[in-house]
């Protein structure tokens, strides 16, 4: 029996046997060739190119996060600069295989080199496009992954956005990487999925062998190979257990979330597309907390335009049929970039031009959006939520820029909802610290604690090195967001929650008891979330609360919560 231990990048329990991905190695020819060979060359990289397209194309997946890694990887091949390049290459005598290298290489370094996590994550995609394609010059065949035997655990140094992408979700219980972060593909599928993933393992690939039986835990971050009969026996109770509280959980989803001294709070989805929705409302959502906008245009040639959006917000609230939905303009700039548009190099993109910034200087992208939500708010119940704001000012112009695409719409007899109510999300320590004043021009806050915690501690929560440090745990942390709550209540306003600790359900009594009135999360903590807050005394919680906040130490903290029963 041998432990292992990883990072988490999705909790659940899961016992399986290994499907060990060892990937053939491929040795590049790098001889010169001769002009003679040049098209043979040609011809062998556009046929590989073409195979993969196809294969693309004619992936059968019905999950629009696999979908969008596949659209993502076409756009990626239809990029005239990866054929350019290589043909080039060949013309220069090299083999086809050796050009493809080379320009992989170069993209890749050339991304890597970047202070940008999304850039990053994208280069991952091209050395995944490389290696696909090398594959298929070399004629070898690639182990598939869409038709696994069941209680599969996939083991690999790393899994490709591709591979990823035509896995057999229904027999996968869990994934074991050397490497990756919580940010990388094989993170979102497995957390998309709901199964276990711990990632950055270093070596186990070289620790399991094909068949072995593994008990993976990564709600404590670790795996156990080759397990003795009690720990099995242990693990499978426990797992029997969690399947018991997962159908309770299943069968409490659409009760209101009410404390049991008849304290009401909403819980609500967090959504980037329609998917998100539909997994977001079966799992018992009362509405959508928090419409990432950037996806409808990250996935996309182009900036959609206003009818684009105008349908897309339209299907979103009539599927919601009366349910709320906030949905935040367009946060774009720091980690997320757009393929039809060239952001400015920046030392620092996270505190560079996003969100509003952007907006403000690119009045036609940010009026189309305007205009598409106010259209479609004449169809449900519709709030605007504006990013990253850190001033009066800001919301003031972008209040003024709300109302003159309003007067527009009534000069053109289009109807909408007068009284759309707009709020912002406070994710930067200038709008904690200015909260007071900020209040009194929007209907809400919603704390986007992701951001809030890497400014607050400044700690960049994609560093490795000072992973340690970003903590929406410590006490500064805390006692922002108590603040945020507090100055929304004295004013007769509501507060929410959007980032990740919403959906961190062993804060979840914590939230409460900080008098928070929203719970916005992914679809998968939504149910345990309910469960917590309808167990719960708002009274006792608010105790409970009072107490925490008074500690001094992140450990303390921890320690305190963790082992709260």
């Amino acid at each position: 029996m041998l432990v292992k231990e990883g990072i988490i990048a999705s909790e659940q329990v899961a016992i399986g046997k290994v499907k060990l991905m060892n990937k053939q190695e491929v040795t590049i020819d790098t001889r010169k060739i001769s002009e003679n060979e040049t098209e043979n060359e040609i011809s062998k990289f556009n046929n590989a190119l073409s195979e993969y397209k196809s294969d693309l194309e004619n992936s059968n997946v019905d999950n629009d996060t696999q979908k969008e890694v596949i659209n993502a990887h076409l756009n990626m091949l239809d990029d005239p600069f990866l054929s350019e390049t290589v043909i080039s290459k060949i013309n220069e005598l090299q083999t086809s295989d050796k050009a493809l290298d080379d320009t992989i290489k170069e993209m890749v370094s050339m991304m890597e080199a970047l202070d940008n996590e999304y850039m990053k994550e994208r280069a991952s995609d091209y050395k995944d496009i490389g290696q696909q394609l090398i594959y298929r010059l070399k004629g070898i065949k690639y182990e598939k992954l869409d038709s696994l035997e069941p209680n599969t655990i996939i083991v690999s140094k790393e899994l490709t956005p591709y591979e990823t992408s035509i896995i057999d979700k229904d027999h996968v219980v869990a994934f074991l990487m050397d490497l990756g972060g919580k940010t990388a593909h094989t993170s979102i599928i497995a957390q998309t999925l709901g199964i276990a993933c711990l990632v950055g393992m270093k070596d186990i690939t070289s620790n399991v062998t094909d068949g072995q039986t593994v008990i993976v835990d990564s709600f404590k971050g670790k795996c156990i190979i080759d397990p003795d009969e009690d720990v099995l026996k242990e693990y499978t109770e426990l797992k029997s257990k969690l399947d018991e509280e997962k159908d309770r959980l299943e069968q409490i989803r659409f009760e209101q979330a009410i404390t049991t001294d008849d304290k009401n709070i909403d819980v609500v989805a967090n959504i980037g597309n329609i998917e998100d929705l539909e997994k977001g409302l079966e799992s018992g959502a009362e509405g959508v907390g928090l419409f990432r906008t950037e996806f409808l245009y990250m996935n996309n040639e182009h900036f959609p335009t206003e009818e684009e959006q105008f349908e897309y917000y339209k299907k979103v609230v009539e599927i919601l049929d009366g349910k709320p939905v906030i949905i935040r303009t367009l946060d774009i700039g720091g980690d997320k970039e757009l393929p039809y548009y060239k952001f400015p190099q920046e030392d620092n993109p996270f505190l560079g031009w996003r969100a509003l910034r952007f907006c403000f200087d690119m009045p036609e992208v940010f009026n189309s959006q305007i205009r598409a939500i106010l259209r479609a708010s004449a169809f449900g119940k519709i709030r605007i939520m504006l990013p990253m704001v850190i001033s009066v000012e800001e919301i003031e112009k972008a209040l003024g820029i709300i109302e003159e695409n309003k007067k527009a719409l009534r000069s053109e007899n289009i109807d909408f909802d007068d009284n759309i109510e707009v709020g912002i999300m406070v994710e930067t320590p200038a709008s904690v610290i200015v909260a007071e004043d900020l209040i009194k021009y929007v209907d809400f806050f919603s704390i986007g604690t992701n951001d809030l915690t890497q400014y607050v501690l400044a700690s960049d929560r994609g560093n490795q090195k000072i992973s340690n440090l970003y903590n929406t745990y410590n006490p500064a942390v805390l006692r922002a967001i108590k603040k945020v709550i507090d100055i929304s209540h004295a004013h007769d306003k509501w507060t929410g929650m959007c980032g990740g600790f919403a959906g961190d359900t062993k804060a979840t009594k914590l939230l409460l008891g900080m008098g928070l009135d929203e719970f916005s999360a992914a679809a998968a903590s939504l149910p345990k979330i309910k469960d917590t807050i309808r167990r719960t005394s708002y009274k006792e919680a608010q105790k409970y609360a009072e107490d925490i906040l008074k500690l001094e130490r992140t450990k303390e903290i921890e320690d305190r919560i963790f082992n709260d029963k």
